[in-house]
């Protein structure tokens, strides 16, 4: 069997086997990549215009909060430029309430209540393309793994679509579609012309997606572009509790680590920032500021002691400066950007829209043409029982008309003399 052969087996058996998953994948990540965008325009009342007053600090978002929910704990809040802060309240394992809050007023914009694993429909399309709206373990070994085979889809693709040799014709064939020709040959066409455009940008989105799911991939990656280094653990944050109430309360605390962060990045465009729980003398304070509104390739982490504000120690990939990271960090850094298409702003979301559209696409365009095929009709005007190897003799080659008991007989084929 030669390559070719073996290399179109596996694209079509692996495409039949993973070609569902595929397109749940791709046409929920469709979806996902303008979740801002359309949040926004079904939210206006949360999109809020820059000013040159200073943004709430944390202890008056926590007054805020006080004064609607008493005795419920803030545990996270987050920004972007030009938007309203998002505020939540309460623990995830059950009743919580997440706040739409103006960054400069502390007017509550939008309120909602969420009971234990309830979801709203972005949470829904991104569970869909995390874990296929399965049970986590199983879910996600499934997407992970078939995206793997996605990747290894598209370089056969690439192959099996690579013409054995350039002529004007195979190039027509492809890098056109025959909008004109019947529908098996723009299907065809379809599959294989927007297959190869899209080639790269699938690869792209396929293969940054892989770094969440699949460890070993993950950190072979790193060390292969990092040149030879491990993929680095995160270090285990926790307040010293010998110094409880010594120097700051929880509210002081955050301010001041908040002013801290802040004077050192005066222009940032957005930040994170969760709140250490009230009755747990361990967790620290985490303060993540975002350079870019809409990008996160560039932020910088914090961790603070929530007693003594000294600062912890540093995830060396994702909590150091990116201006002074190395190559292979720098690419870490981006795999989220780059996977939802961020990292060129919104024209790169655009791109990978239609990128993962096309993705979509391919299971369908694949599956037809191989069905097609599979069940395609026999040539009529065979004769029945007689063998499909029956020679052809010269006479018949040449278009002249067969001889039947020594006689001539006119084929139907060959038009009449006029009288």
């Amino acid at each position: 069997m030669t390559f070719r052969k073996i290399n179109n087996w596996l694209h079509l058996w692996l495409g039949l086997g993973s070609g569902i998953i595929v397109f749940i994948v791709c046409i929920t990540a469709c979806i996902w990549v303008f979740n801002e965008e359309i949040t926004s325009l079904l939210e206006p009342e949360s999109n809020v215009p820059q000013q040159e007053n200073p943004v709430l600090t944390p202890s008056q978002v926590q007054t805020v909060i006080a004064a609607i929910l008493p005795g419920k704990d803030v545990t996270y809040a987050s920004y972007q430029q030009d938007k309203a802060i998002e505020v939540g309240v309460g623990p995830w394992e059950g009743e919580h309430y997440t706040f739409k809050m103006h960054p400069y007023t502390g007017t509550i914009i939008r309120q909602q209540v969420h009971q234990k694993d309830e979801a709203d429909f972005f949470r829904i399309i991104l569970n869909g393309h995390r874990f296929l709206w399965l049970p986590w373990e199983i879910g996600r070994p499934i997407v992970n793994y078939a995206t793997l085979i996605f990747v290894l889809e598209l370089i056969t693709g690439l192959v099996w679509w690579y013409p054995k040799k350039w002529s004007k014709s195979t190039v027509e064939k492809s890098f056109t579609i025959k909008w004109g020709a019947s529908f098996k040959r723009v299907n065809l066409d379809l599959h294989n012309v927007l297959g190869f455009y899209s080639l790269l940008f699938l690869l792209a989105i396929a293969m940054t997606g892989m770094v969440y799911g699949i460890e070993w991939y993950s950190r072979s990656l790193y060390w292969a572009t990092s040149g030879g280094q491990t993929l680095p653990e995160y270090p285990n944050h926790e307040s010293d509790t010998l110094q409880a109430h010594r120097f700051y309360t929880q509210s002081q605390a955050m301010d001041k680590a908040w002013a801290t962060v802040l004077t050192k990045h005066p222009e940032a465009q957005g930040f994170y920032y969760n709140y250490p729980e009230k009755n747990d003398l361990k967790s620290p304070i985490h303060i993540t500021i975002y350079p870019t509104a809409g990008q996160f390739y560039n932020h910088q982490a914090y961790a603070f002691d929530q007693h003594t504000l000294k600062p912890m120690p540093r995830n060396t990939v994702y909590d150091s400066p990116y201006s002074q990271a190395d190559f292979g960090v720098k690419l870490r850094r981006m795999n989220y950007d780059i996977h939802v298409g961020s990292i060129l702003g919104l024209p790169g979301k655009i791109m990978a829209f239609f990128a993962s559209l096309i993705g979509a696409s391919l299971p369908i365009t694949g599956f037809l043409i191989w069905w097609g095929r599979r069940n395609k009709k026999k040539p009529a005007g065979k004769t029945p029982g007689r063998s499909s190897k029956t020679p052809v003799t010269e006479t018949q080659a040449a278009g002249e008309a067969p001889a039947i008991n020594g006689k001539r007989v006119r084929p139907t084929f060959v038009p009449k003399p006029k009288p």
